[in-house]
């Protein structure tokens, strides 16, 4: 089951579990073409908008106005763009620092321009400068908001009382971001809507429920190889179907044929019959 079949209207491209796919950690190694390969890969399979994280912009100023417009072409609805120095790192980790506030700016005018110049993408700037204190991070996302993101994203926050004012100081749609056991208090998507956001995010879920998923499979093969078969997990209909193969078995009876010619009745495909 992915996100969208989950019943879920979007899909959060985060760098923490792009990163994991190549069994690397969050911390700069993942580069704009390999997150737009990530990109082109999700939007392939889902219906549902998906939101990239952007990083940095990976260099400078005009570097983020091309990863906009490449995430752009690659098929996201939206993408983040953040604060951090370089090389970046997961906003719930030891050792991240910002840029200038000047530098900052520079990059979110880069991302704004880049929309306003036909790029058809949702911007959301986030900022990890809470770790400067409170005046610095309202500083940022007010500035984000006047040069015109479509939403803010404060990284770490607290607890209830800070994102709420977080929320109500920002003024614009603000975004949530939830690492179960982070430094952010651990809300319901329900409590967030309450305090004012406008959407959350669950970047970390999926990759410790793979992580916990294989070590438990494999603690479980290596214990069965003496005593017994190994325990089935699901069945393998059900994974054919997870991966795909059964919507690759129906297309392809489109296509069976004997040498002197196609036999096969044609498969409607989105309500044509192939003429």
């Amino acid at each position: 089951m992915d996100v969208e079949e989950a019943g879920f209207p979007m899909v959060f491209l985060a760098g923490y579990p792009c990163a994991s796919s190549y069994g690397l950690p969050d911390t700069g190694y993942i580069a704009m073409q390999e997150m737009c390969d990530k990109i082109q890969e999700t939007v392939r399979q889902v219906h549902v908008p998906v939101m990239a994280d952007g990083d940095t912009g990976y260099g400078s100023p005009m570097n983020v106005r091309r990863t906009v417009e490449s995430y752009a072409l690659a098929g996201a609805a939206g993408i983040m763009i953040e604060d951090q120095t370089w090389p970046k790192r997961c906003g719930h980790t030891k050792g991240k620092s910002v840029v200038s506030r000047g530098e900052a700016f520079a990059r979110i005018q880069a991302a704004v321009d880049a929309r306003n110049n036909g790029i058809d993408i949702f911007v959301l700037a986030r900022t990890d400068a809470l770790i400067l204190g409170w005046e610095e991070v309202m500083t940022r996302a007010k500035e984000f908001k006047r040069i015109g993101v479509d939403a803010v994203f404060v990284e770490a926050l607290p607890d209830r009382d800070a994102m709420q004012r977080a929320v109500q100081e920002i003024g614009i749609p603000t975004f949530a971001n939830i690492i179960e056991g982070g430094l952010t208090q651990n809300l319901s998507a329900k409590d967030l809507a309450a305090l004012g956001f406008c959407a959350v995010a669950y970047p970390w879920r999926l990759v410790a429920a793979k992580v916990k998923a294989t070590r438990e499979a494999l603690e479980s093969l290596k214990a069965s190889m003496t005593v017994g078969a190994p325990p089935e997990i699901l069945s393998y209909g059900e994974v054919c179907e997870a991966v795909g193969f059964n919507k690759y078995w129906e297309l392809e009876e489109r296509y069976k044929y004997h040498d002197n010619g196609l036999v096969s009745q044609p498969v409607e495909q989105n309500g044509v019959n192939g003429h």
